[in-house]
């Protein structure tokens, strides 16, 4: 198959919840979450095929990595089914099938009258841990390893045993696939009906989930960086169900209908801050840790509560002091680039000694130290609810980034855990000491990813333009 003119080429990126992890359930609190460089991409390009054929494949998994559907109108009705014999897959089944039959009650056509579709998915190379593939090639767990590797290399594994790093790969496909759709058949424009968009992504990935989640990651993949408040779970509770009526679930999704009430506020991180990533090559579920938080939340409710406010507080804290860093960046940019260099020569535990040199370092000063306070909430919640959110290894991990001049923050993402952590650094200097501290630690394998902050969220393609697809197309 050729990469033809008319393939539609839609991504999404991945994410990471600076702040909020856990607090981002409860539409009383606000989370941070920043896109990244890391996309999901799915491809669409039609078919010969009166059947209404639709085919899909993930072409990074050795095994059971393609589908097929068969989508039809008959009697005013949509029909989709999995084709017999053609394996499993939870999310493209229900992208396809819920997303289709929003596309067909809102234009009165489908694609069937035209053929059929191809879909390709694929995601970059930072959602899947590379160690196996790394050692396979007799190569360091290194930055520059990693970017030697071909885009979108192979997996050598299937979907239920590729190792995952916490980026949010569910929700990127999840939005990358529900878009181009929407895109390739021509059923809304990708700016005006975003809103559309992530609400058809939001309910199709809380349905192939088999709960209402928090949905920031979905948020993240659609908006890219953004301030979070989650919808009201109730806008979705009458259409978890296969037997939905059509006309009710358009109702439900469509903005001018719906009753969505999430919020989404724009953010961005200030100049000269850098966002690292590492996994960390333990594992955590995060379903499990959020379940057993909540349960000794509803157990404890006084101590949870305070504590719960108290986190909700030093959040809300160091979102302000990014964005008063951002302004003073624009109002005072040299100054602002000043208090940078001043900050990279030092340790984030000492910039408070100098803060009296402009309210610029004070603002720095105060980041970190209200960040400190975030990590000890965590740590007090960890504690209390005898769940790893910030275990003792994390956190001394942790500390000895915090260790190293020009590192603004170094936490643990979302619901935290065993798998992943990200710092802030100042400075190029920064950037490379504190991965010389992940290559050095023995206490657990620590991995560094490629990907950085991106404020894009999801956005259309050429297949020219996305290095490595045009050999899966």
């Amino acid at each position: 198959m050729t990469a033809a003119i008319n393939t539609t080429v839609v991504s999404a990126p991945g994410k990471v919840l600076m702040t909020g992890g856990y607090l981002v359930l409860d539409q009383a609190y606000r989370g941070l979450v920043v896109g990244t460089t890391a996309r999901f991409y799915t491809a669409i390009q039609p078919i010969q095929d009166e059947q209404g054929t639709i085919e899909v494949r993930s072409p990074q998994f050795d095994v059971d990595a393609s589908w097929s559907y068969t989508a039809s109108v008959e009697d005013g009705k949509l029909h989709f089914s999995a084709r017999p014999g053609s394996s499993q897959n939870k999310f493209v089944e229900t992208c396809l099938k819920f997303t289709l039959e929003v596309i067909y009650q809102r234009t009165g056509t489908l694609f069937t009258s035209n053929g059929g579709l191809s879909i390709t998915i694929v995601g970059d190379n930072d959602f899947y841990s590379q160690r196996a593939q790394l050692e396979s090639r007799k190569l360091p767990n290194t930055a520059e390893s990693l970017a030697s590797l071909e885009p979108f290399c192979s997996t050598h594994a299937t979907l239920k045993t590729v190792h995952k790093t916490g980026l949010g790969s569910s929700a990127a496909l999840t939005t990358s696939l529900v878009t181009a759709l929407f895109v390739h058949l021509s059923a809304s424009d990708l700016e005006q009906d975003r809103t559309l968009i992530h609400n058809v992504a939001q309910y199709v990935h809380c349905f192939a989930q088999g709960k209402v989640g928090s949905g920031f990651d979905v948020s993240a993949a659609v908006y890219g960086n953004h301030r979070y408040t989650r919808f009201k779970p109730d806008v979705l509770s009458p259409v978890m169900n296969d037997q939905v009526d059509p006309k009710q679930l358009l109702k439900a999704l469509d903005p001018a209908t719906g009753s969505w009430d999430n919020a989404v506020v724009p953010f961005q991180l200030p100049p000269g801050l850098e966002l690292l990533l590492a996994d960390v090559d333990a594992g955590s579920h995060t379903p499990t840790l959020v379940s057993k938080v909540l349960a000794w939340r509803k157990l404890n409710p006084t101590e949870a509560n305070q504590l719960w406010d108290q986190l909700g507080g030093m959040n809300a804290n160091v979102e302000q002091h990014l964005r008063n860093l951002t302004s003073a960046a624009e109002s005072d940019p040299e100054a602002y680039k000043q208090a940078i260099v001043e900050c990279a020569a030092l340790k984030a535990s000492e910039w408070h000694t100098v803060a009296n040199k402009s309210s610029i370092m004070q603002e720095f000063a105060q980041l970190a130290a209200d960040f400190g306070q975030i990590r000890a909430y965590l740590q007090k919640m960890s504690e209390s609810s005898q769940v790893p959110i910030e275990p003792a290894e994390q956190t001394r991990l942790l500390d000895a980034c915090m260790d190293v001049e020009g590192v603004a923050l170094a936490g643990v993402p979302g619901a935290g855990g065993y798998d992943a952590i990200y710092c802030i650094v100042l400075s190029e200097k920064a950037k490379e000491s504190v991965r010389k501290v992940w290559s050095s630690w023995t206490e657990m394998s620590v991995g560094p990813l490629l990907a950085q902050a991106d404020n894009k969220g999801i956005a259309k393609a050429s297949v020219n333009s996305v290095n490595g697809l045009a050999r899966f197309l």
